[in-house]
């Protein structure tokens, strides 16, 4: 549902009123990783508000693997306040959809939550009138863009609210899963497991440990982070085989992206951006899972299971209740599970984030797309809250299986994946 009036009522706003509000931002817009670098990692070292997606190392990491592979440009918003000090950074890139030049975050798919750089205290007094300012100006600078689509925005990050959610906006097609963390792993994990899953769990990694010696691990080197990698990949391309999806992971510069996020140190915290770890059955990896964090939240990228014996007694669940463990361990306070619906995210994260969609029109044969677009993402919105329109989805999708794998094609796939 729209919250607030739609963009042709924000962009007839009188100008009388555009003059009283006055410009709080001077804009620059960067077409280069490299020039926004210095700005960006200055924000990050004095403790912008930014969800680890947004952060530099893991950006540019994106935009010099899977972005070049796609073709999308770097078009990074940057404003500074009257004093020439940068007060916020949007990381966006410039692609195309369909006819149409759009500007949208870094990241695509690979990002579940996007909250651009904001010093706190501009965020917490930022005005819609001063979000506008800034837009109009983003419009008479870059007449080649049509339209800003701005996907899988956060409410809030560490308390603090999202200022874009001033603008016209939507519902996001998928929630995010997540939880508070506490000091005392133990405590918690009473409180969020009951007894009997405790107890099972506890059977089946009994269970596992008879196959060879169980250790919970996070890669600290690049030979651990390109061993865990081999097996994702590996493990992955199986499971959506088996689904007969087809593999995001696949495409090209995604690789790249991945191991160049998981072994590059971040100028500022001397860390990868993307933290990689490994349930291990003996020699053998048994289960991966990956994520990032920012301002003492973990968020959760992705993850793979072997398919084998081993998976009968759920490695995968043992290690995401390791991987809390360690996330309460060194002091974290928040816990996510990315975008989408899954059983094994109830277990730990027990409340949901509602994240929203802006599309802002900047050119005239924008404003003639954007109701087409929220239009579309509306209907998308609408078949993942259904249970119904998902259960058609899947017994399509079980039906076209039956026809056998091998004639479902990646268009098919891709098309149910992105409704399922």
């Amino acid at each position: 549902m729209n919250t607030l009036a739609s963009p042709e009522t924000w962009r007839r706003v009188e100008p009388q009123a555009k003059a009283a509000a006055g410009r709080r931002f001077r804009i620059d817009i960067l077409t280069s990783m490299a020039e926004a670098a210095p700005i960006w990692l200055g924000l990050e070292r004095n403790a912008a508000l930014a969800s680890p997606y947004q952060r530099y190392t893991w950006a540019s990491s994106w935009q010099e693997t899977v972005a070049r592979a796609e073709g999308a440009t770097p078009f990074i918003v940057v404003g500074r306040d009257h004093a020439g000090s940068a007060a916020f950074l949007w990381p966006l890139c410039r692609t195309r959809l369909g006819p149409l030049s759009i500007a949208r975050f870094c990241g695509g798919k690979h990002s579940n939550a996007n909250f651009p750089l904001w010093r706190p205290e501009v965020a917490s007094s930022v005005t819609a009138a001063d979000i506008r300012a800034v837009l109009d100006d983003v419009a008479r600078r870059e007449r080649s863009v049509d339209m800003l689509v701005l996907l899988n925005q956060p409410r809030s990050w560490s308390f603090v609210t999202n200022p874009l959610a001033l603008l016209p906006h939507d519902e996001s097609t998928s929630k995010m899963c997540h939880c508070a963390l506490s000091s005392d792993f133990e405590a918690f994990y009473r409180d969020r497991v009951g007894p009997s899953t405790r107890k099972k769990m506890r059977q089946k990694e009994r269970a596992l440990a008879r196959h060879g010696a169980i250790r919970y691990w996070r890669a600290r080197s690049k030979e651990d982070a390109h061993r865990v990698l081999d097996a994702f990949f590996a493990q992955k391309a199986e499971r959506m085989r088996q689904l007969g999806l087809a593999n995001v992971f696949a495409e090209p510069g995604v690789r790249e992206f991945i191991e160049t996020a998981a072994t590059r140190p971040d100028p500022n915290t001397g860390e990868p951006p993307i933290e990689l770890y490994a349930a291990s059955v003996g020699d053998c990896i048994a289960a991966t899972f990956a994520g990032v964090v920012s301002d003492r939240r973990f968020c959760g990228m992705f993850n793979s299971m072997i398919m084998n014996e081993l998976s009968n007694e759920s490695p995968g669940e043992l290690l995401l209740a390791n991987v809390v463990r360690m996330a309460c361990e060194r002091g974290l306070t928040a816990f996510d599970l990315g975008i989408g619906e899954a059983g094994y995210k109830r277990a730990f994260c027990n409340e949901t984030d509602t994240l929203f969609d802006t599309v802002v029109p900047l050119t005239v044969r924008g404003k003639l797309a954007t109701p087409l677009l929220r239009g579309q993402l509306n209907v998308k919105r609408r078949i993942k809250n259904s249970l119904y329109a998902r259960q058609t989805v899947e017994t399509l999708r079980r039906h076209l299986l039956g026809q056998g794998r091998a004639g479902l094609s990646t268009a098919e796939a891709v098309k149910l994946q992105s409704v399922a």
